[in-house]
Parts: structure tokens; sequence; C-alpha cells
């Protein structure tokens, strides 16, 4: 049997205002043109690019109370959440498709009442294959971000590959990732804001165990490109416009753990790495975690994937 012909993976690198989605949408179609510039077979996009992640702010929350400001400034940030079908939507599948590449973009998604730290699986042609919603916000993203259930964990099939999305600190949750290993995927796509340097390893441990790809975005995020003042949006970090939010950190790493595009800091851009598939299968010789290195007889994961509904019409 002949080799498999190699791919080329991207990883972008780049923030967003969470108060103008229609500039990102502009700002996501032209990061795709320079992913297909390279001739791209999937790109990857940084946790909470559409809608933006609104790093430094605390909603006017304090443990039993909220203020009017926090109030309004929630209401701003869900209006530039994006709703399934919508035009919004729709302009995210159709820059997709006219870059011909598969795509995992993260967005802030509105979903009834309630928003959800998402990503949206695309295919070349702009098919959507699948909505992973964050299963755990972290420590204050659980006050403007829903929990995602396991319907919400969908595995890929795509032009690129067979593809698996997680989204920042979930690659700390053993079972999910667990549950990822078990489908088998060849790219392990990763969405995150987390920059630290503790972050790289992590990735390359996550490679080795899955013997997939990981590709693994990160936003860059200066507090100018967000476009309130410090009237409205008030950062911790401070609020002149060069302070940085999220230093970056993307970067590609091998199926033996190997990094094969090294970290960005420090500013916005893209890596890029060729993808030899039958790498997934020269590691598997030593190491399938959900194959021969498993023992089921010991360890055995429930998964429940069914939708968790809050009212049910019989």
């Amino acid at each position: 049997m002949s080799r498999k012909p190699p791919k080329i993976a991207t990883v972008i690198q780049a923030g967003s205002d969470p108060f103008d989605t229609p500039s990102t949408l502009v700002k996501f179609a032209d990061l795709l043109s320079d992913a297909k510039s390279v001739s791209s077979d999937i790109a990857v996009f940084p946790e909470a690019f559409i809608g933006g992640y609104p790093k430094g702010v605390d909603f006017g929350a304090r443990v039993g109370s909220r203020n009017d400001a926090g109030r309004d400034l929630f209401r701003r940030y869900a209006d530039n959440a994006i709703i399934l079908g919508s035009p919004e939507f729709t302009a995210l599948s159709d820059a997709v498709a006219a870059n011909d590449m598969a795509c995992i973009v993260g967005a802030i998604e509105k979903k009834g009442g309630t928003l959800y730290c998402s990503t949206f699986g695309f295919d070349r042609d702009g098919t959507l294959l699948g909505v992973h919603r964050k299963l755990m916000p972290t420590a204050m993203e659980r006050l403007i971000w829903g929990c995602g259930d396991g319907s919400d964990l969908p595995i890929m099939d795509s032009s690129a590959g067979r593809l698996v999305s997680a989204i920042c600190w979930e690659n700390y949750m053993p079972h999910l990732r667990s549950y990822y290993y078990d489908a088998q995927p060849d790219f392990y796509c990763v969405s995150t804001v987390d920059d630290r340097d503790v972050w790289i390893p992590s990735m390359q441990m996550i490679a080795l165990e899955s013997r997939s790809f990981v590709l693994s975005s990160c936003q860059y995020l200066e507090r100018g490109m967000i476009g309130l003042g410090a009237s409205e949006f008030n950062a911790i970090q401070g609020n002149d416009s060069d302070i940085i939010l999220v230093r970056g950190g993307s970067c590609i790493i091998n199926p033996m753990g190997e990094i094969i595009a090294e970290p960005l800091y420090g500013k916005e851009g893209m890596v890029s790495a060729e993808i030899d598939p039958d790498m997934r299968t020269r590691g598997q010789f030593d190491l399938d975690v959900s194959g021969h290195y498993a023992r089921p007889d010991i360890f055995e994961l429930h998964a429940n994937v069914k939708a968790q509904k809050n009212v049910r019409k019989s």
C-alpha cells in the first residue's frame, strides 16, 4: 500500500474585539486567505476568536451581587455572539468554502439565553461538521458561559482527516482526552488563550498520548484591539493600548511529541507545518492507548453523549 500524501496544517494566532464581530468576520476571511497562500489543508483558530475573550474584566460581579454596568457589558458581549444559522454564521461558512480548507474556529455562541464558548468545525466546502461547546468553563468564565454536554463532543471526518476539538483547560480533563483518543483522531485541535510556558509541554504530552498531530492555536491580544474605553472595559492589567493581555504561543506538535512548528509569541501571525499522516501509524507501533496499550479489564470509561434537556415533551 502506498504512503499517504502529506498535508499542510496551519495554526492561526490572532486576537479580536469582543464587541465588534463584523470586523472579526472580515479578519477571519483575511486570515484564511493567508493560510490558503501556503496551500493549507486545515486551519485552526484560537478560543473565542469570533465573539472575543474579554480578558481582565469582572462584569461587575461580586459574591452575592451584580451591578448595572456589568449587566450592560454582558448585554453588549451577548449581542456580538454567533447564533447557528444566522447571517454571521453563514459568513463563516462562506469564508471557509472560498478558501477551500477544513477549519476549526473558536466562537462565542448564543443559544437561547446562554452563551457558550464553542468551536465550529467546517469542511473545505463550508459544510458544518460539528459544534463543540466547552464542557467546563474555568473560574470566572463560568459567570459568562454555560457548560456543554456530552452531545457537544463531535468526532469530525473532514477532507484533511479525522478531527477532534478541545478548548483550553478542557485539555486537563483526563476523561475527555480518553474519549477523544478512542476516536483515533488524525488532528487533535486545540483552541486556547493559555499563554503560559507550561502549556507547551502539556500539548507535547497530549500528542504523545494520542499519537495525533496537535494543532494548538492561542490568541495574541493587546488592550488596544478592544475598542471600548476604560469607563466601559476596565481591564485589571491596565488600559494602555500596548498592554498585552494574551501573548500567544501557537504551535504544532507531531505524534512523537516533537515540536514541528515552534511556538509564536509576541505578535499575530500563523505557523504551518507539513504533516506526514503515516507518522501516526509509526507511533502506534509501541503506543495505542485505546488499543493494544489499554487495559479495559481494569479501567473503563462511560460517556453519556445524550443531549441534556431542561424540558422533555412526551
